[in-house]
């Protein structure tokens, strides 16, 4: 059975509208992540104590194979701002790509205009600290072990670079929240990563974030589209065995 990209595209585009505009209360349906409740939790815990977040970016670009990770990052960047922009030690971003960095910071300018406090943003709280992947990593530490840092989210393209930065977070005390989009990364966030996403968990940052309906339709639509390459790839390792009975 042979089923066309434009197909698979126009599939997942009129499940995106179904979940999104049909059935809005999909949220009571997606499983509990651990990672994205302590995040939770430690924000909330941020504000009230005047300590920093931070969020970790990664090194990938926008308009390569890590633009996926880059704006899942972006996304949890935007709704800490909405929570934490106004606290005593706002939230800082740091990334190791000079264009994510101009994103980052008008990410949070907007968050800042729309929350009627844009006075109080400056562009130091979007950072690139460094171009390569252990530059980007070394340039991160400082920031880490001021120690009024309280969490470390790390959401984006890392590679083993990315042990520096959690392992600053542990000297530092500070909760660390780590996902990526490549396998020796999450290799590296597993092991070192007080709570770890696996594999498409990162992807799923705006849904459970509450970034908007949208977000949540697109894991409803994930999971039919991935029932149905299940059952063609069964219906295809089949057909030969029923073509032979016939």
């Amino acid at each position: 059975m042979n089923v066309s990209p434009l197909e698979l595209i126009g599939l997942a585009l009129a499940l995106l509208l179904i979940y999104s505009l049909l059935l809005p209360d999909a949220r009571r349906t997606i499983r509990s992540i651990k990672a994205f409740g302590e995040l939770r939790r430690t924000i909330e815990l941020s504000v009230e104590d005047g300590s920093r977040l931070q969020i970790n970016l990664g090194g990938g670009g926008l308009l390569g194979p890590d633009s996926a990770a880059a704006f899942a990052g972006l996304t949890l960047l935007r709704q800490v701002n909405n929570i934490a922009a106004d606290s005593d030690q706002p939230p800082v971003a740091t990334t190791g790509d000079t264009l994510l960095m101009l994103l980052a910071q008008d990410t949070m300018r907007h968050t800042y205009s729309r929350l009627t406090i844009g006075d109080q943003y400056h562009p130091r709280l979007g950072q690139a600290t460094g171009l390569t992947s252990f530059s980007y990593a070394a340039g991160t530490l400082p920031l880490i072990l001021e120690r009024s840092v309280s969490a470390s989210a790390l959401i984006g393209s890392y590679g083993e670079e990315v042990a520096l930065i959690t392992a600053a977070s542990q000297q530092a005390g500070a909760f660390s929240l780590g996902g990526s989009n490549t396998l020796n990364g999450q290799a590296v966030l597993f092991g070192s990563a007080q709570e770890p996403l696996i594999g498409e968990e990162v992807f799923a940052t705006g849904a459970y974030m509450d970034s908007g309906a949208a977000h949540r339709a697109s894991l409803r639509a994930q999971d039919v589209l991935r029932w149905l390459i299940i059952l063609l790839l069964i219906l295809t390792a089949l057909s030969p065995l029923v073509a032979g009975f016939q």
